[in-house]
């Protein structure tokens, strides 16, 4: 069942600057679901380190002045979260000293304790005294490896070496995979947005518009719309090149923009086709394939169902189809990372284990969906969708302009 919803008229509008509404009304998580993935990882304390987990379990927050960048000096920038299993109340939040004197003074942190440092072996031994306090003997202590510095962790394993550090990127990543019904709402105006400013830049420009001034244009459109903007990969005409460049767009070419912009920390990741002249019968054929494969990965989109089975779906019409030489498929998790849980496929450009494959799907995970076609006479053909997952199936997310848009349409 196709559960999308008609918003065309609040595309636009603001989504309120609430906490992440959990059961817990004091915790903006849900630390009973936490508590059974960290016993699950055999983890008895967190000492979480990665931006995007610490804006999750501190339900949203993220300090201002370090948002873009982390180098402080010859040193970084290191929050850290200390999470001792099943006791929030000796949580400790580990930030820097402007974190202490104005966001604590606004009431940012649900929890009581906190500490300030200027370098992250400084973060590191605020955490290390705060791990002394609860009294672990040899702690099995869940870090993240691919976020934590190495000198961070080795002050970490000189203070406790008879510890055990174990690997918590997991549990976390599935603790944030289902998504709350404030981070649906900023997922899709995230999606919403995006599509918005690149149907303008398409409208608004015309033959002679470089690559360059194209993502110029999108930048200024999708800030406009409050969100940050990320990246855009675009490609002309018959060149399958997708950076930025001097490259012109010229009367009868295609266009593709795929494009991430950022609201409130979650992306919107999606592509669009345009098309400076009317498409002849193979642009709108090709098209249409691409598409096709598209839905066919929507199909068995819903809760319950086992996660692999959107790539059964969209291999198996990608295998009928004519462009399947040319044309890859590929569906990942969206949230505050680009790809995230659900993992589903271990290939690709970004490789990673398919942990969630053989799993079911779960109602409000968010999954992105998307068809490349790399023409060898026509170009870059591509549609990159965004999709809740539902109890009865789905709704998609940012879900206009998905045809031949036409460039030049609104040119002065």
């Amino acid at each position: 069942m196709n559960a999308r919803l008609d918003r065309s008229d609040a595309v636009l509008q603001p989504v309120a600057d609430a906490r992440l509404p959990f059961a817990d009304t004091r915790l903006p998580f849900d630390q009973a679901r936490l508590d059974r993935l960290l016993d699950d990882a055999g983890i008895d304390v967190l000492v979480v380190s990665s931006k995007h987990n610490i804006q999750y379990l501190l339900g949203g927050y993220r300090f201002f002045f370090f948002d873009h960048f982390d180098a402080n000096g010859i040193s970084r920038y290191l929050p850290l979260l200390v999470y001792p299993k099943g006791d929030a109340g000796r949580a400790l939040y580990v930030g820097h000293g402007m974190e202490e004197a104005y966001e604590k003074e606004l009431g940012k942190f649900w929890m009581s304790d906190t500490a300030a440092a200027a370098t992250s072996v400084g973060a590191m031994e605020q955490a290390v005294a705060h791990l002394n306090k609860l009294g672990l003997p040899n702690p099995r202590i869940g870090v993240e490896r691919s976020f934590l510095p190495a000198d961070a962790e080795e002050a970490l394993r000189r203070a406790f070496p008879g510890a055990t550090i174990v690997e918590a990127i997991r549990p976390l990543e599935t603790l944030r995979a289902r998504k709350t019904p404030t981070e649906l709402a900023y997922l899709r105006e995230a999606s919403d947005r995006v599509v918005d400013a690149m149907l303008t830049v398409m409208a608004s420009h015309g033959p002679g518009s470089t690559k360059r001034e194209l993502v110029d244009a999108l930048r200024r459109e999708e800030v406009a719309r409050g969100l940050a903007f990320e990246y855009c990969l675009v490609a002309s005409g018959a060149s399958l090149n997708r950076a930025p460049s001097e490259v012109v767009w010229r009367e009868g070419e295609i266009l593709s923009l795929d494009s991430g912009g950022n609201y409130r920390g979650y992306i919107g990741d999606l592509c669009r086709m345009a098309i400076l002249a009317e498409p002849d019968a193979e642009l709108q054929d090709l098209l249409a394939e691409v598409d096709a494969i598209q839905q066919a990965a929507r199909k068995p989109i819903r809760a319950g169902t086992r996660g692999g089975d959107i790539f059964v779906s969209a291999e198996a019409a990608l295998k009928r189809s004519p462009i399947a030489a040319s044309t890859d498929f590929v569906a990942h998790g969206m949230g505050l990372v680009t790809h995230e849980a659900p993992r589903l496929a271990g290939r690709g450009s970004f490789p990673y284990p398919a942990d969630h494959a053989d799993l079911p799907l779960e109602a409000d995970m968010v999954i992105s969906i998307e068809t490349t076609l790399k023409h060898p006479r026509r170009g870059f053909i591509k549609l990159e969708d965004t999709v809740a997952v539902t109890a009865d199936g789905w709704e998609g997310f940012g879900d206009a302009g998905r045809g031949w848009n036409r460039g030049g349409t609104r040119i002065a």
